[in-house]
């Protein structure tokens, strides 16, 4: 293992008994204002072009965020919904037979891309009343309080996010929404390409009414887990699964949707932030979703700063402590 990377995982322990620490307070451990304290419902298509899913199976182990749920679904990406679900199956088989109790079953949920009404009135869209949607509102209302919101983490369109609004208003009092898409840069960000194209105007009323963090420092996923390490991963089911997937993980750093759970599960990993809002000068009738512009007072999150040597650090902290696959 690199010297760099014992160096950062010899660090974590520190770092994690200061968060135990002041588990009682209500104040963020990092930027963001939801950590590891907040339980968290995952949304994506597939998941073994990315690490998003081994993340999260092995924070609700390790001291990170309670996994309240999977969605799944179909995009052009991965246009089979039963695939979708019977790959994230495998890994919740996995995880439970290497010790890895409370991780939910995946739900299957099919919703078309939401539709603008012809005068813009965002209320006024057809729901899906999709699986995930519904999935979103239960969660919310029975594990999302004041002070320590439901996260849902998305790798994919905002569609179930957009659609569980549409159902009832009243779930953004109790959900934040963390999603990996777009793009950030020195003059604010896109709700764009990758993941936001797949359905824009579920963008637009995810911004106009979510509480909204966007991840988009996206970095080379393939350094997690290279084909050298992975005769260092546990002698268990889900080593072993991981170590199937290892050579199928997307070479794109774009691809590196497991950046939001690690924002949530991993706070110190956001290093920069910035409020941001709507361009105003972007059209509702926009094809790639909204623009976002620096705006001090804005409600918008745009994560700008990120370190990713200290997620693959703590990855390989949580593979190879015997206690995370341990009673």
């Amino acid at each position: 293992m690199h010297s760099a990377l014992a160096k950062a995982i010899l660090l974590l322990p520190l770092a994690c008994s200061r968060q135990v620490l002041d588990a009682g307070s209500d104040s963020p451990h990092g930027l963001l204002p939801v950590d590891e304290r907040n339980a968290v419902i995952l949304s994506n298509d597939s998941q073994s072009d990315n690490w998003q899913g081994v993340y999260a199976v092995l924070f609700a182990k390790s001291g990170g965020p309670e996994l309240a749920g999977i969605i799944v679904n179909a995009t052009s990406f991965w246009p089979d919904l039963n695939f979708n679900v019977a790959d994230w199956r495998n890994l919740v088989t996995a995880a439970r037979a290497s010790g890895l109790a409370n991780i939910p079953d995946p739900v299957a949920s099919a919703g078309s891309p939401l539709v603008r009404p012809n005068d813009g009135n965002l209320d006024a869209t057809t729901p899906n009343r999709s699986a995930g949607a519904l999935l979103i509102v239960e969660t919310s209302a029975r594990l999302g309080l004041p002070n320590r919101p439901l996260v849902v983490v998305t790798g994919g369109p905002l569609t179930d996010v957009a659609d569980a609004y549409l159902i009832d208003k009243t779930v953004t009092d109790r959900v934040v929404v963390v999603s990996t898409l777009g793009s950030a840069s020195a003059k604010g960000g896109s709700m764009g390409s990758p993941n936001g194209t797949m359905d824009p105007w579920a963008d637009w009323i995810v911004a106009q009414r979510f509480r909204y963090i966007q991840v988009s420092t996206y970095y080379d996923q393939t350094s997690d887990i290279t084909s050298s390490q992975v005769s260092e991963l546990p002698a268990n089911p889900l080593g072993n699964l991981i170590a199937a997937e290892q050579p199928k993980i997307f070479n794109l750093v774009t691809a590196s949707d497991q950046i939001g759970i690690i924002a949530v599960g991993l706070p110190k990993f956001v290093t920069a932030v910035e409020k941001v809002s709507q361009d105003p000068n972007t059209s509702f009738e926009s094809t790639t979703g909204p623009n976002l512009v620096p705006d001090a007072s804005g409600r918008l999150t745009l994560v700008t700063g990120s370190d990713s040597a200290l997620a693959t650090a703590r990855l390989w902290q949580m593979l190879q402590d015997p206690k995370t696959f341990g009673p």
